[in-house]
């Protein structure tokens, strides 16, 4: 008799966002409460994270109101679930892939319970944060294991995956179209915008710049020509010294060197309000004011066949 296939959980971990207008000031609560995000001790923390959290909401809440009154990234995180799911079929286990949010529904404890029904036999934790960062990867690890104690079976990790070929060419791909629309403006220049991060997360270690850094060269190293580019970032909070420099500066500079920009949000894989809003709003309407010729951006990775297939590779290759 055929013995049965074993049972593999693959856990998709993302960062999560409000499902509702009142949804973001608790969700805002539960990002700077996270001691990986504001790094005090208790009750400081906790009283910091509730003044940001009350005195954000508002503006948070008119940025979820140009995206319909909520974030779509559990969409699209369900999206490539589904997909990465689909592309497990016929291997030679079976592959169950789950979402585990850091900051809002499916939380992780909840994921932590679907996961126990299921029974696996492994579980393989998959972020899809492309660069590693103590910020998002580490504090969604710790997050598990700290949720996911009675689960009693190996977990492997994937920590990152900068420069996985497969991520890389799929970025490439994305790239193109826009890239090739700009060029009718002259030789545009490359943004390759992620998500800041404070200085001094950087300067303890933190491999988030280099990674981030490494993916945008290998992204180059692809097209062809003498490539105009730049790393940049995005969505700085509070008073801190954030990486440098940052989108807004760089769209300054272009409109001064009077050249296009092609925006890619290089941390992303999935759209949500730093894309939708920030890159395409916000600094679309910056760009023109500047009278920059061509301001174009890059969608995200989302279900890109590529980088779905990066994604099956990482759970399948170890």
């Amino acid at each position: 008799m055929t013995p049965p296939l074993k049972k593999t959980a693959v856990i998709l971990f993302n960062l999560g966002g409000p499902d509702s207008l009142e949804a973001v000031r608790p969700f805002l609560f539960n990002l700077f409460a996270d001691k990986a995000i504001i790094r005090l001790p208790q009750p400081f923390r906790y009283l910091l994270a509730k003044f940001i959290s009350k005195t954000r909401a508002k503006k948070a809440i008119g940025i979820y109101q140009k995206m319909g009154g909520k974030s779509p990234l559990l969409e699209n995180t369900v999206a490539q679930a589904m997909a990465l799911e689909e592309s497990l079929k016929g291997e030679d286990s079976n592959y169950k892939v789950f979402i585990s949010m850091r900051y809002w529904h499916p939380f992780t404890e909840e994921t932590v319970q679907e996961v126990k029904d299921y029974s696996p036999d492994e579980v393989v934790l998959l972020p899809l944060y492309p660069h590693y960062s103590t910020t998002t990867t580490q504090s969604s690890f710790k997050e598990w294991y700290r949720a996911a104690k009675g689960i009693k079976v190996p977990a492997r990790e994937v920590e990152s995956y900068p420069l996985d070929e497969l991520f890389i060419n799929a970025h490439v791909e994305t790239l193109m179209p826009i890239y090739k629309e700009a060029a009718r403006h002259g030789t545009p220049r490359i943004l390759f915008s992620a998500h800041s991060l404070p200085q001094k997360i950087v300067d303890e270690g933190d491999p988030y710049q280099e990674q981030t850094e490494q993916t945008a060269k290998a992204i180059v190293s692809k097209l062809k020509g003498d490539i105009d580019y730049v790393v940049c970032y995005q969505s700085k909070v509070g008073p801190l010294k954030w990486l440098q420099p940052t989108t807004e500066a760089e769209i300054k500079r272009a409109a001064s060197d009077k050249v296009s920009v092609v925006v890619v949000p290089i941390s992303f894989v999935s759209e949500h309000s730093e894309t939708l809003v920030e890159l395409d709003i916000d600094y679309k309407d910056l760009a023109e004011s500047l009278g920059i010729p061509f301001y174009g951006r890059v969608p995200t990775l989302s279900c890109h066949p590529l980088f779905i297939e990066a994604l099956r590779k990482k759970v399948l290759d170890f």
